[in-house]
Protein backbone atom coordinates (compact mmCIF):
# COMPACT_ATOMS: atom_id res chain seq x y z
CA UNK A 1 0.00 0.00 0.00
CA UNK A 2 1.22 3.56 -0.78
CA UNK A 3 0.47 6.94 -0.41
CA UNK A 4 -2.33 8.18 -2.11
CA UNK A 5 -1.82 10.86 -4.77
CA UNK A 6 -1.52 13.99 -3.44
CA UNK A 7 -1.45 12.84 0.33
CA UNK A 8 1.62 12.31 2.60
CA UNK A 9 4.51 9.60 1.23
CA UNK A 10 3.61 7.06 3.87
CA UNK A 11 -0.09 7.84 4.04
CA UNK A 12 -1.75 4.85 4.59
CA UNK A 13 1.05 2.30 5.89
CA UNK A 14 2.10 0.77 9.04
CA UNK A 15 4.84 0.84 10.61
CA UNK A 16 6.58 -0.86 13.52
CA UNK A 17 9.96 1.18 15.76
CA UNK A 18 11.45 -1.22 18.06
CA UNK A 19 12.58 1.14 20.91
CA UNK A 20 10.75 4.04 19.98
CA UNK A 21 10.32 5.97 23.31
CA UNK A 22 13.98 7.85 23.45
CA UNK A 23 16.53 8.91 21.22
CA UNK A 24 16.84 7.38 17.95
CA UNK A 25 13.84 5.55 17.96
CA UNK A 26 11.80 8.71 19.09
CA UNK A 27 13.09 10.41 16.38
CA UNK A 28 12.36 7.85 13.42
CA UNK A 29 8.79 7.04 15.04
CA UNK A 30 8.35 10.79 14.79
CA UNK A 31 9.33 11.03 11.23
CA UNK A 32 7.67 8.30 10.45
CA UNK A 33 4.32 9.80 11.41
CA UNK A 34 4.82 12.85 10.02
CA UNK A 35 4.99 11.13 6.47
CA UNK A 36 1.86 9.43 7.03
CA UNK A 37 2.58 6.75 8.33
CA UNK A 38 0.68 4.90 11.10
CA UNK A 39 2.97 3.95 13.98
CA UNK A 40 3.54 1.39 16.84
CA UNK A 41 5.53 2.63 19.39
CA UNK A 42 7.45 -0.34 20.75
CA UNK A 43 9.22 0.10 24.39
CA UNK A 44 10.44 -2.61 27.14
CA UNK A 45 10.39 -0.37 30.19
CA UNK A 46 10.21 3.02 28.97
CA UNK A 47 6.30 3.43 29.14
CA UNK A 48 6.23 7.14 29.77
CA UNK A 49 8.21 8.15 27.54
CA UNK A 50 6.63 5.43 24.24
CA UNK A 51 3.25 7.12 25.54
CA UNK A 52 4.56 10.64 25.21
CA UNK A 53 5.78 9.64 21.91
CA UNK A 54 2.10 8.41 20.90
CA UNK A 55 0.96 11.63 22.33
CA UNK A 56 2.93 13.72 20.44
CA UNK A 57 1.97 11.88 16.94
CA UNK A 58 -1.80 11.65 17.98
CA UNK A 59 -1.99 15.42 18.35
CA UNK A 60 -0.58 16.20 15.04
CA UNK A 61 -3.26 13.90 14.00
CA UNK A 62 -1.59 10.96 13.39
CA UNK A 63 -2.57 7.38 14.39
CA UNK A 64 0.31 5.37 16.68
CA UNK A 65 -0.11 3.06 19.84
CA UNK A 66 2.85 2.30 22.61
CA UNK A 67 3.31 -1.61 22.68
CA UNK A 68 5.24 -2.89 25.59
CA UNK A 69 7.57 -6.17 24.29
CA UNK A 70 11.41 -7.22 24.97
CA UNK A 71 12.01 -8.00 21.61
CA UNK A 72 15.10 -10.32 22.35
CA UNK A 73 12.31 -12.86 23.64
CA UNK A 74 10.15 -14.81 21.09
CA UNK A 75 7.22 -14.82 23.23
CA UNK A 76 7.18 -11.03 23.60
CA UNK A 77 8.07 -10.65 20.18
CA UNK A 78 4.66 -13.00 18.90
CA UNK A 79 2.34 -10.77 20.95
CA UNK A 80 3.52 -7.77 20.15
CA UNK A 81 2.98 -8.82 16.59
CA UNK A 82 -0.09 -10.07 17.41
CA UNK A 83 -1.09 -6.75 18.77
CA UNK A 84 -0.10 -5.17 15.68
CA UNK A 85 -1.95 -7.24 13.75
CA UNK A 86 -5.24 -6.56 16.03
CA UNK A 87 -4.34 -2.71 15.90
CA UNK A 88 -3.30 -2.10 12.52
CA UNK A 89 -4.87 -5.31 10.85
CA UNK A 90 -0.92 -5.05 8.39
CA UNK A 91 2.55 -3.95 8.47
CA UNK A 92 4.24 -2.38 5.72
CA UNK A 93 7.64 -1.15 7.71
CA UNK A 94 9.50 -2.45 10.49
CA UNK A 95 12.26 -0.19 11.97
CA UNK A 96 14.83 -2.38 13.77
CA UNK A 97 15.91 -0.16 16.64
CA UNK A 98 16.08 -1.48 20.04
CA UNK A 99 19.05 -2.63 21.55
CA UNK A 100 22.45 -1.28 24.31
CA UNK A 101 25.33 -0.13 24.33
CA UNK A 102 28.10 -0.07 27.08
CA UNK A 103 31.96 -0.81 27.34
CA UNK A 104 33.84 -3.09 28.74
CA UNK A 105 37.20 -4.15 28.36
CA UNK A 106 37.79 -7.00 26.15
CA UNK A 107 39.42 -9.70 28.09
CA UNK A 108 36.61 -8.62 30.99
CA UNK A 109 33.35 -9.39 29.31
CA UNK A 110 31.61 -12.06 31.00
CA UNK A 111 28.76 -14.63 29.33
CA UNK A 112 26.33 -12.56 30.72
CA UNK A 113 27.18 -9.30 29.43
CA UNK A 114 28.01 -11.13 25.86
CA UNK A 115 24.89 -13.27 25.46
CA UNK A 116 23.19 -10.08 26.69
CA UNK A 117 24.14 -7.51 23.91
CA UNK A 118 24.16 -10.13 21.03
CA UNK A 119 20.32 -11.22 22.28
CA UNK A 120 19.36 -7.36 22.55
CA UNK A 121 21.14 -6.14 19.52
CA UNK A 122 20.91 -9.15 16.71
CA UNK A 123 18.85 -12.02 18.58
CA UNK A 124 15.63 -9.18 18.35
CA UNK A 125 16.42 -8.02 14.86
CA UNK A 126 16.46 -11.84 13.86
CA UNK A 127 13.14 -12.38 15.75
CA UNK A 128 11.38 -9.49 14.63
CA UNK A 129 12.38 -9.75 11.06
CA UNK A 130 10.79 -13.48 10.81
CA UNK A 131 7.85 -12.06 12.57
CA UNK A 132 7.60 -9.14 10.57
CA UNK A 133 7.93 -11.20 7.13
CA UNK A 134 5.35 -13.36 7.72
CA UNK A 135 2.92 -10.58 7.56
CA UNK A 136 4.28 -8.42 5.07
CA UNK A 137 4.72 -11.59 2.20
CA UNK A 138 1.01 -12.05 1.49
CA UNK A 139 0.39 -8.56 1.53
CA UNK A 140 3.25 -8.55 -1.63
CA UNK A 141 5.01 -5.78 -0.35
CA UNK A 142 7.40 -4.32 2.89
CA UNK A 143 10.02 -2.64 4.04
CA UNK A 144 12.72 -3.96 7.08
CA UNK A 145 15.08 -1.16 7.92
CA UNK A 146 17.66 -2.82 10.78
CA UNK A 147 20.02 -0.15 12.77
CA UNK A 148 23.62 -1.26 12.43
CA UNK A 149 27.09 -0.19 12.92
CA UNK A 150 30.35 0.26 10.90
CA UNK A 151 32.28 0.22 14.36
CA UNK A 152 35.43 -1.27 15.67
CA UNK A 153 36.18 -0.42 18.91
CA UNK A 154 38.31 -2.50 21.11
CA UNK A 155 36.16 -1.49 24.44
CA UNK A 156 32.84 -2.40 22.51
CA UNK A 157 33.67 -5.75 21.29
CA UNK A 158 30.60 -7.30 21.77
CA UNK A 159 28.60 -4.42 20.74
CA UNK A 160 30.48 -4.09 17.53
CA UNK A 161 30.68 -7.94 17.24
CA UNK A 162 26.54 -7.56 17.73
CA UNK A 163 26.23 -5.19 14.71
CA UNK A 164 28.44 -7.10 12.54
CA UNK A 165 26.05 -9.73 12.89
CA UNK A 166 23.23 -7.42 11.85
CA UNK A 167 24.83 -6.25 8.66
CA UNK A 168 24.90 -9.89 7.46
CA UNK A 169 21.44 -10.50 8.37
CA UNK A 170 20.26 -7.40 6.20
CA UNK A 171 22.50 -8.90 3.38
CA UNK A 172 21.45 -12.51 3.97
CA UNK A 173 17.49 -11.24 4.31
CA UNK A 174 17.88 -9.44 1.55
CA UNK A 175 17.72 -12.28 -0.65
CA UNK A 176 15.60 -14.62 1.40
CA UNK A 177 12.83 -12.00 1.25
CA UNK A 178 12.83 -10.30 -2.07
CA UNK A 179 11.59 -9.69 -4.26
CA UNK A 180 8.29 -8.48 -1.80
CA UNK A 181 10.32 -7.12 0.87
CA UNK A 182 13.24 -5.49 0.84
CA UNK A 183 15.94 -5.62 3.55
CA UNK A 184 18.21 -2.33 4.05
CA UNK A 185 20.59 -1.06 7.03
CA UNK A 186 21.34 2.06 8.64
CA UNK A 187 24.82 2.50 9.78
CA UNK A 188 25.32 6.06 12.02
CA UNK A 189 27.83 7.14 13.09
CA UNK A 190 28.00 9.39 16.49
CA UNK A 191 24.55 11.58 17.38
CA UNK A 192 24.10 13.54 19.66
CA UNK A 193 20.73 14.89 21.25
CA UNK A 194 19.98 18.17 23.47
CA UNK A 195 22.13 18.56 26.56
CA UNK A 196 24.32 16.13 26.09
CA UNK A 197 27.95 16.91 25.68
CA UNK A 198 29.84 17.69 22.74
CA UNK A 199 31.87 14.88 20.99
CA UNK A 200 34.61 17.46 20.87
CA UNK A 201 37.13 14.89 19.19
CA UNK A 202 34.79 13.31 17.16
CA UNK A 203 33.47 16.88 15.65
CA UNK A 204 37.50 17.80 15.03
CA UNK A 205 38.03 15.02 12.69
CA UNK A 206 34.78 14.31 10.92
CA UNK A 207 34.53 16.36 7.41
CA UNK A 208 31.38 18.11 7.89
CA UNK A 209 33.03 18.68 11.90
CA UNK A 210 29.37 18.08 13.57
CA UNK A 211 27.82 15.00 15.16
CA UNK A 212 24.51 13.55 13.93
CA UNK A 213 21.06 14.36 14.87
CA UNK A 214 18.34 11.97 15.49
CA UNK A 215 16.61 13.79 12.35
CA UNK A 216 19.86 12.80 10.09
CA UNK A 217 18.70 9.07 10.56
CA UNK A 218 15.18 9.38 10.55
CA UNK A 219 16.11 11.16 6.90
CA UNK A 220 17.46 7.97 5.72
CA UNK A 221 15.12 5.47 7.46
CA UNK A 222 12.63 7.76 5.36
CA UNK A 223 14.46 6.84 2.12
CA UNK A 224 14.47 3.33 2.55
CA UNK A 225 11.07 3.13 3.13
CA UNK A 226 10.50 4.95 0.12
CA UNK A 227 12.66 2.90 -2.26
CA UNK A 228 11.62 0.62 -4.61
CA UNK A 229 15.04 -0.58 -5.84
CA UNK A 230 17.11 -0.99 -2.91
CA UNK A 231 17.86 -3.80 -0.95
CA UNK A 232 20.68 -5.62 0.74
CA UNK A 233 22.58 -2.40 1.22
CA UNK A 234 23.86 -0.55 4.38
CA UNK A 235 23.97 3.27 4.36
CA UNK A 236 26.04 4.93 6.41
CA UNK A 237 25.15 8.14 8.32
CA UNK A 238 28.40 9.00 9.62
CA UNK A 239 29.06 12.66 7.98
CA UNK A 240 32.13 10.80 6.66
CA UNK A 241 33.48 10.04 9.55
CA UNK A 242 34.71 6.33 7.92
CA UNK A 243 36.81 8.54 5.57
CA UNK A 244 39.28 9.15 7.76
Amino acid sequence: MVGKSGGKPLEGQVALVTGAGKRLGRSIALRLAAEGAAVAVNYRTSQAEAESVVGEIQAGGGRAAAIQADVSKRADVEKLFAAIEKEFNRLDILVNNAGIFFSVPFDQITDEQWDGMLDANLKSQFLCCQAAARMMKPQGRGRIINLSSLGAWPSYTHYCVSKAGVIELTRCLARALAPEILVNSVAPGTIQFPGESPDKDYIQRVPLHRTGKGEDIADAVIYLARADFVTGQIIVVDGGRTLV
